[in-house]
């Protein structure tokens, strides 16, 4: 894959995009079918299959190939699939990233390892990622989440990383600044806003898009913030950014991926239960959210 191709494949809104269950808790492979047939529809660029959102570490591995394949096998023709690599082996990744280019992904998105995160230093996560990327078929992403596994990726780690011929990219979900890393943002390297809190500022900044939680529930007001931050407009984006920022703190960042999966069920998508330990939102809670998200003018 070409830079230029990277680049166009990179270039929008991505929706890190949930894993629905039933109540039994089994995987409701009919109700991401749904979802995705909407999403195909609504402009945004493509998935992110199997990261948070996708509660990842509460999937089995055939699960989690099972999902993958229905995200590439029900993506729109034009719409772009990261795999969501999160392994605390480096064996068991190399497994994942080679299971998902068979299966078709376009890119893998590689979390750091956390359990061992005492020894997880430079020159380990240094190693860890350029020899998967040695060996991966398809282009890998970083991604930088220390609130999922613990490890922060230092920007002179990234810059290094960066001039890696398989590495194409960084999400950052951090809350420490992605203006770190958005030096390394260029033809061949990708700093992508892993937070619709941040798209603006990111975008104002070079990055070329986001994976954002908020398009999991309304992927227009997401596409409307990202159209925001391509025309560098500034006075209208601002305003947009900050509704935006309220928006998502009342979903994902009072409830996190319950608050995600209750969102999408109200904007008429099948979110479905998290699975267990996670649970969801409550009957009071659920009202309270409809309530907020009416009072913004996103329900009816």
């Amino acid at each position: 894959m070409g830079a230029r191709d990277v680049q166009s494949k990179l270039a929008g809104v991505f929706a890190p995009i949930s894993t629905p269950f039933a109540l039994n808790e089994d995987v409701d492979y009919d109700a991401l079918r749904f979802n995705l047939a909407r999403y195909a529809q609504s402009g945004i660029l493509g998935y992110l299959a199997l990261g948070s959102n996708g509660e990842n570490r509460s999937l089995t591995e055939d699960e989690k190939l099972h999902v993958l394949e229905t995200v590439v096998g029900h993506k729109g023709p034009a719409q772009v699939v990261l795999a969501g690599a999160a392994y605390d082996g480096e064996r068991e990744a190399e497994r994942f990233l080679a299971a998902a280019a068979d299966l078709g992904a376009d890119f893998g998105l590689v979390l750091s390892p956390g359990y061992f995160r005492a020894q997880m230093t430079d020159e380990v996560l240094y190693r860890f990622f350029s020899s998967l990327a040695d060996d991966a078929r398809i282009p890998l992403l970083l991604y930088n989440a220390p609130g999922f596994c613990g490890v922060t990726l230092s920007p002179d780690l990234v810059g290094r990383l960066a001039a890696h011929g398989n590495i194409v990219g960084l999400k950052d979900s951090a809350s420490s600044g992605i203006e770190g890393f958005l030096p390394f943002q260029g033809p061949s390297f990708h700093v992508l806003a892993g937070s619709a809190n941040f798209l603006l500022r990111a975008m104002l900044g070079g990055s070329p898009g986001g994976t954002v939680s908020l398009a999991n529930s309304f992927p227009q007001l997401a596409l409307e913030l990202f159209r925001y931050g391509r025309a560098r407009d500034e006075v209208n984006g601002a305003a947009l950014q900050d509704r935006v920022s309220r928006i998502n703190a009342a979903i994902s960042g009072a409830h996190g991926v319950a608050g995600v999966k209750a969102a999408m069920t109200l904007a008429g998508f099948r979110g479905g239960i998290p699975r267990r330990p996670l649970l969801p939102l409550s009957a009071g809670q659920v009202q309270a959210l409809e309530a907020l998200l009416t009072s913004e003018g996103l329900l009816p």
